[in-house]
C-alpha cells in the first residue's frame, strides 16, 4: 500500500499505480521529509508480535535455469545467516561495510546490511556499483572502509579501471567475492596487490555456508577453494545413490540448520523436490578435499554427459579464461547424434584482441582431455547474466537451438 521511490522510477511507478489505485507513492526528490512528514500524519499500530519462523523477506533466485523462485526467509533465518557471516567475515562493532550489490540479494541484504547493523557496525549504501566512485570511497581515509563483498565481474572491473591502485584498497580487512567462479588469474593479481581476494560460496535458501579465511596464506594455498563451513550449518555431499561420498569425491551438497529457508513461496512441489530428510539440496556439485576445505565443482544442471563420461563445464571455463584474450566466456551442453552431448563455448574478446577459434581450440587440445573440449567455439559481444553475475545457462542454449533451427530451415 506504500511505495518509496527515487525520482528516476517515477515513469515505473506510474504504470504500477494504474493497476493499484491503492497504492501511495512517495518519491524521494527532496530527500527523507515527504515519508517523515507522511509517518508523522500516521496513526500509530499497536505492537506486533514477531514469529521467529514466520516469512520476513522473500528473496528471488537468480533465474540461472529459467523462472526465478521466492525464497521464504523467516527472522531465524536471516539471524542465523547473519551470524555465519559475522564470524566467517570478522565483522564486529568496528567494521564499516560499504555495499554496492543490490538489496534484492542475498550478499547485499544480508550478509552485508543484516550482519554490519546487527554487529554495531558503520553500513556504507550506495545507489549501484561504479568502479571510480567504489575505488574512491575505498581509498577515502576517513569514511575507513574495512569490509567490501563483490561479485566476480566487480573485482575484475574494479583491477581493469584506470583509477585503480593497491593503495586504494591497502585500508581493507579483506576483500570478499562470492556468487560466481574465480578466475586463478584474478586471485593472483589481487594477491601480488597485497590484497587477500577471500572467496566464498553461498546461497538465497542459505546465506553463507563455505567460505576462504581471511588469511593471505589460506588463499594462496587454496586457489579455487571456497573455503570451510559456516559455523551454524551441516553440510553433506551425497552422491547418486543418496549416501556420502569419500574425501575428494564430487557429489551434491546438502545443507541443514537454522538459517536454510523452509521452502519456496506459493511452490509446494519445488518445496518438496528440494528437501530430502529434512537436508536441504542446492543443486551444486562439489568436493571435499583432504585438508578439509571445500570446492564447488559445477551445478548439477549444468554438468552434461559426452561419451559416457561427465562433463563439468566450469573446468572448461577455467582454461578458457586463462587464455589472455578472452574477457568472459560461458559453455553449456547441448544435444549430439554422436556423442549424446557436446560443449559449445560462448566466448567475448578483450578489446582489440585477435584470438583465433583455432588459437582456442589448441589451448583446449593441451590442457583438456578429449571429451572435454568444445565441439563448437562461438564469439559473442556478452554473456547473459543476472544482476548477481550469474551467467544464464538457458539463455545460451534457448539461443544454440534457435540458430540451429534457423539452420535447419
Amino acid at each position: 500500500v506504500l511505495l518509496v521511490h527515487d525520482e528516476e522510477f517515477s515513469a515505473v511507478v506510474a504504470e504500477l499505480a494504474a493497476i493499484s489505485p491503492e497504492m501511495e507513492a512517495i518519491a524521494t526528490a527532496d530527500g527523507p521529509a515527504g515519508l517523515a512528514a507522511r509517518i508523522e500524519a500516521s496513526s500509530p499500530v499497536g505492537s506486533v508480535s514477531g514469529d521467529a519462523d514466520g516469512a520476513c523477506v522473500l528473496l528471488y533466485t537468480s533465474g540461472t535455469t529459467g523462472q526465478p523462485k521466492g525464497v521464504v526467509i523467516t527472522r531465524r533465518n536471516a539471524f542465523f545467516a547473519a551470524v555465519n557471516f559475522s564470524f566467517v567475515g570478522e565483522i564486529g562493532p568496528a567494521s564499516v561495510a560499504l555495499c554496492d550489490l543490490p538489496f534484492f540479494h542475498t550478499i547485499g541484504l544480508i550478509a552485508v546490511a543484516r550482519t554490519t547493523l546487527m554487529l554495531g557496525g558503520t553500513l556504507v549504501i550506495s545507489d549501484r556499483f561504479i568502479p571510480a566512485r567504489t575505488l574512491a570511497a575505498l581509498a577515502d581515509r576517513q569514511r575507513a572502509v574495512t569490509h567490501y563483498f563483490a561479485v566476480p565481474q566487480i573485482a575484475l572491473a574494479l583491477r581493469n579501471d584506470p583509477a585503480y591502485s593497491a593503495a586504494a584498497l591497502s585500508g581493507l580487512h579483506a576483500l570478499f567475492v562470492g556468487g560466481a567462479p574465480l578466475t586463478q588469474a584474478l586471485i593472483e593479481s589481487y594477491l601480488d596487490d597485497g590484497v587477500a581476494l577471500v572467496n566464498g560460496y553461498g546461497m538465497s535458501e542459505a546465506g553463507t555456508v563455505l567460505h576462504v579465511p581471511i588469511d593471505r596464506r589460506a588463499v594462496q594455498d587454496n586457489p579455487g577453494s571456497v573455503g570451510l563451513p559456516a559455523p551454524l550449518l551441516d553440510i553433506r555431499i551425497v552422491g547418486e545413490g543418496g549416501s556420502d561420498v569419500s574425501a575428494g569425491e564430487i557429489g551434491e551438497l546438502w545443507l541443514r540448520g537454522p538459517s536454510v529457508t523452509p521452502g519456496y513461496w506459493n511452490k509446494p512441489a519445488e518445496t518438496a523436490a528440494a528437501f530430502t530428510d529434512g537436508w536441504y539440496r542446492t543443486g551444486d556439485l562439489g568436493r571435499c578435499e583432504a585438508n578439509g576445505f571445500y570446492r564447488i565443482v559445477d551445478r548439477l544442471k549444468d554438468m552434461y554427459i559426452s561419451g559416457g563420461e561427465n562433463v563439468y563445464p566450469a573446468e572448461v571455463e577455467a582454461v578458457l579464461a586463462s587464455h589472455p584474450d578472452i574477457l568472459d566466456t560461458a559453455v553449456v551442453g547441448i544435444p549430439d547424434i554422436r556423442w549424446g552431448e557436446c560443449g559449445v563455448a560462448y566466448v567475448v574478446l578483450r578489446p582489440g584482441a585477435v584470438a583465433t577459434g583455432e588459437a582456442i581450440a589448441d589451448l583446449c587440445a593441451a590442457r583438456l582431455a578429449a571429451f572435454k573440449r568444445p565441439a563448437r567455439i562461438l564469439f559473442v559481444e556478452t554473456i547473459p547474466r543476472t544482476a548477481s553475475g550469474k551467467v544464464q545457462k538457458h539463455v545460451l542454449r534457448q539461443l544454440h537451438s534457435d540458430e540451429t533451427f534457423q539452420r535447419q530451415a
